[in-house]
């Protein structure tokens, strides 16, 4: 059970087969989280009863139906619930033919704004309206940019197809925020929600995740490669030697796999967990580890390139780079200083803020910058950025 604080909560509580309870001496005893793991953690050896009786709340089951306050607390929390009759704690248990006690409990719990009929648990409390607002800020920015970063990619260009890459991966974004803003508005009506939305704000998510990190590695391997070239008269062409084919495709992979484990591992519809699970810390591994392989590759890209304005550039985009991998690891241990009920909100709502600044960032340096023009080594990349071999670059120093 997840109580909000507020007023005092009430539990109401049915039984089926009554008669059977009452020869059992059936009773619910209740437990706040934090002190059920104190007596669990407790040197002292408690007994069965000893610890049954230690509970902050006792409900005996006598009756078809019963109704039991819940006095209020100063912030959320989860209580423990436990039946319990005279066999619990019995070193053998005689009665064992007899019928189970089946019952039906519900909490009726107002939030702040004293609504007892709230679906959203604490840790979901203001999901719904951030994804509304995230989708919001999506259309606006639709409407006030769309057209004309349209005719930037038309007009083609090295950095036509980045531009596509980062915009199909932004689309990928808004379609999972617009999946889990439906999912919510119907979960705050029936507290079931809309699961298929759910799954596919999660698709959209690992694919426009495994899409940046290929881009990114693409384009920070081309440069690495266009700086061991003795000549820059011919365009540069990717390095199909097994070992840099190795280092993507692995990376992307790996991550794919990490990335579907740790969806299903967690049936809960967000993208971005608490990682509490191996395949959940694997993938904070493989984040940290990529921000340093990148950073280390672009800084010693930044190291010896001469000209301010190629290096501005890219310290600009390793920025951006470390933004979009770093983000998640980051918060994940920053939540680690809030309560439990908080901490999955803060990491999602943290991460998607983080990434979406992270390409926005890279946006601005692709579009309004055209040093990308004189930096890129990628003009007639096959992977993925392929540009018409026609095309010459154009010098703006």
């Amino acid at each position: 059970i997840n109580s909000k604080p507020s007023d005092c909560a009430l539990l109401y509580v049915r039984i089926n087969n009554v008669a059977t309870a009452v020869g059992k001496e059936a009773k619910l005893h209740l437990f706040q989280a934090q002190e059920w793991l104190k007596l669990q953690e407790s040197q002292q050896d408690y007994s069965c009863k000893e610890k049954l009786a230690k509970a902050q709340l006792i409900m005996n089951v006598n009756s078809t139906e019963q109704n039991i306050t819940v006095s209020q607390i100063p912030y959320p929390d989860t209580w423990y619930v436990f039946y319990v009759d005279k066999f619990t704690c019995a070193e053998t248990y005689e009665d064992s033919e007899s019928e189970d006690v089946q019952f039906e409990m519900v909490l009726l719990n107002p939030d702040t704004e004293r609504n007892p009929l709230d679906h959203f648990s604490a840790g979901e409390s203001g999901l719904h309206e951030f994804f509304f607002l995230l989708v919001l800020g999506y259309f606006v920015a639709a409407c006030i940019y769309a057209q004309s970063l349209w005719q930037t990619i038309k007009k083609g260009g090295p950095m036509h197809t980045v531009l596509k890459v980062l915009s199909v991966v932004l689309l990928l974004q808004a379609a999972s925020a617009l999946a889990n803003y439906l999912h919510f508005s119907s979960y705050s009506k029936n507290g079931v929600g809309l699961p298929f939305m759910g799954s596919l704000a999660e698709l959209c998510d690992i694919i426009s995740q495994v899409q940046m990190l290929y881009l990114l590695l693409s384009l920070c391997m081309g440069w690495a490669i266009g700086r061991m070239k003795k000549s820059q008269s011919k365009p540069l062409q990717w390095d199909s030697s097994p070992a840099s084919t190795a280092i993507a495709i692995t990376a992307v992979v790996t991550q794919s796999i990490l990335l579907i484990w740790e969806q299903l591992e967690d049936t809960n519809h967000h993208s971005y967990h608490s990682h509490q699970s191996l395949a959940g810390a694997l993938l904070l591994g493989l984040r940290i580890c990529l921000a340093v392989l990148l950073g280390c590759g672009l800084y010693q890209i930044i190291r010896i390139e001469r000209s301010t304005l190629k290096r501005e550039f890219y310290i600009t985009f390793t920025k951006g780079c470390i933004l979009w991998f770093l983000c998640h690891p980051t918060l994940v241990t920053i939540s680690l200083m809030f309560r439990d009920y908080q901490r999955e909100k803060i990491i999602t709502m943290g991460v998607i803020l983080c990434q979406l600044f992270s390409m926005v960032l890279l946006y601005r340096l692709f579009v309004s910058h055209s040093l990308y023009w004189e930096v890129s080594s990628l003009s007639s990349v096959t992977l993925p950025l392929t540009v018409a071999s026609g095309h010459k670059s154009r010098h703006h120093f």
